[in-house]
């Protein structure tokens, strides 16, 4: 369990009292650094938080190390309760409750997980999925209308918010009929990709097959009709990201054995035109695995193999008939891929049980041409105080990385900066749920609101406040 940053006392979800406590971390044990060449990131070690520094000490320590001080428990501007632990500064709203009955009569669903935020005329639009696991599909659970399986109660809803006041006025089901809708991304033609983090089908019970992902333009006003992107593979997805300048589509697996794979569409504009799937391999060093004894900055050259047949018959009962196919030909194996974002020319992503201590990773792929780049690992925890099981990851307006923990005790979001220093930015407070997972990091067009979820009860925060006092 993770020792709590702040002991607070509750009284009917009011904050009474805050005790605060604090770890003492150790540069020299919670961060190795490598010695970044070329275009790697010059990483350095951890700030150390002394237990006997006053308040004073402790909020310095966070502010050099490229955060906001320390955490305070407050209440949000519309319900006045108190959700989330920010810096002294910050101030937040909340909205999108699972079960609250949306703009378009239906109730909103469970599991909010990934997301995305996109400019429109009405508002800022937020695309966000919902992690709806259907174990047992014996009757129609679709959460819309025109869905793609009657029997899959995933998806995604589309929520307009007010940029000025934070508040929503209009939500809706955007994609019904999937199932498992676990992260995705954005893509250059606005719109969301989302991830279905299963491989199901008529031997579950499902009426249709799952494992693909689907497109949902922001833009739309209603659900969308599903078409399974086939040609992106059949896998246990987890999230996209897409490099604008190539059009190549980055997508993560979230298994304890899994690939990093590339979708090279044959029309950029239209990702359900096909095109060619690859995995990642390392150059001259086949069936390289990432998971263990790995070096912080150490630059990977890579290459790329060819997956014969993204879309397997053999993956309805083998979830991995994708990922043997390019381990085949000397893929690399990562651990529990999840979050995926483009910044900064570079495809960002998070190995939740990464690492010696299992507790997470950071990688950065820099692509050079058409067929290499290089790999480079960015930060590995050794201890869950500094991070515990990276999940959704996001770039900020300022080039740092928002990274949400799915790990054990409570939940934070972490901040990353250039240098390899890792600080607190958020905590979970709902009370019986501190626990549950953030998911769903996005800023929005104008960099001015960081939107995050809380997984379970199904929350979704706009938060905001003096961002250019630190890294994101």
């Amino acid at each position: 369990m993770r020792a709590a940053l702040t002991e607070r006392v509750y009284q009917e979800g009011n904050v009474t009292t805050e005790h605060t406590t604090d770890r003492k971390l150790s540069r020299r044990n919670f961060l190795r650094v490598g010695a970044g060449t070329g275009a790697t990131v010059a990483l350095s070690g951890l700030i150390a938080r002394n237990a006997s520094a006053s308040p004073t000490e402790r909020n310095k320590a966070s502010r050099d190390s490229g955060g906001y001080g320390m955490l305070y428990p407050m209440q949000t501007e519309n319900t006045g309760e108190t959700l989330l632990a920010l810096p002294e500064g910050f101030q937040y709203t909340v909205f999108g409750r699972t079960g609250t009955v949306m703009s378009d009569g239906n109730p909103t669903p469970a599991g909010h997980d990934g997301m995305a935020a996109f400019a429109a005329a009405d508002g800022v639009r937020l695309v966000r999925n919902h992690e709806v696991r259907t174990r047992t599909p014996l009757a129609p659970r679709a959460i819309g209308a025109n869905a793609y399986d009657p029997l899959a109660g995933g998806g995604t809803t589309t929520l307009v918010v007010d940029p000025a006041t934070r508040l929503l006025t209009r939500d809706f089901v955007s994609l019904s009929g999937t199932d498992t809708n676990c992260a995705g991304g954005p893509t250059p033609q606005g719109s969301w990709v989302t991830c279905e983090e299963i491989v199901a089908g008529a031997a579950q019970g499902f009426a249709e097959k799952h494992g693909y992902n689907f497109e949902v333009p922001a833009a739309a006003n209603g659900p969308v009709t599903p078409v399974p992107l086939k040609a992106m593979g059949r896998f246990v997805h987890e999230a996209i990201a897409v490099d604008p300048a190539t059009g190549i589509v980055y997508e993560t697996e979230d298994r304890g054995t899994s690939g990093f794979y590339r979708y090279l569409p044959n029309d950029t504009n239209d990702l359900a035109a096909g095109g060619r799937l690859q995995m990642l391999a390392i150059k001259d060093r086949p069936n390289y695995d990432t998971r263990t004894g790995q070096n912080v900055g150490k630059p990977l050259p890579v290459t790329w193999v060819d997956i014969a047949d993204p879309d397997p018959a053999a993956a309805e009962v083998d979830a991995l008939a994708v990922y043997k196919q390019g381990f085949a030909l000397g893929g690399a194996t990562f651990a529990r891929l999840e979050g995926a974002w483009y910044g900064d020319g570079s495809i960002y992503i998070n190995s939740t049980s990464g690492g010696d201590a299992e507790l997470g990773q950071v990688w950065q792929y820099r692509p050079r041409g058409d067929s290499g780049g290089q790999l480079i690992l960015l930060f590995e925890s050794t201890s869950p105080t500094v991070l515990d099981a990276p999940d959704n990851i996001t770039v900020s307006p300022r080039g740092g990385l928002v990274l949400c923990e799915d790990g054990d005790g409570d939940q934070y979001v972490r901040g990353l900066t250039h240098t390899g220093q890792i600080f607190d930015f958020a905590l979970n407070t709902v009370v019986g749920f501190t626990d549950k997972e953030f998911a769903g990091a996005v800023f929005s067009p104008d960099g001015e609101t960081l939107f995050v979820n809380i997984q379970t009860p199904g929350l979704t925060f706009a938060i905001w406040g003096p961002w250019e006092d630190g890294a994101l």
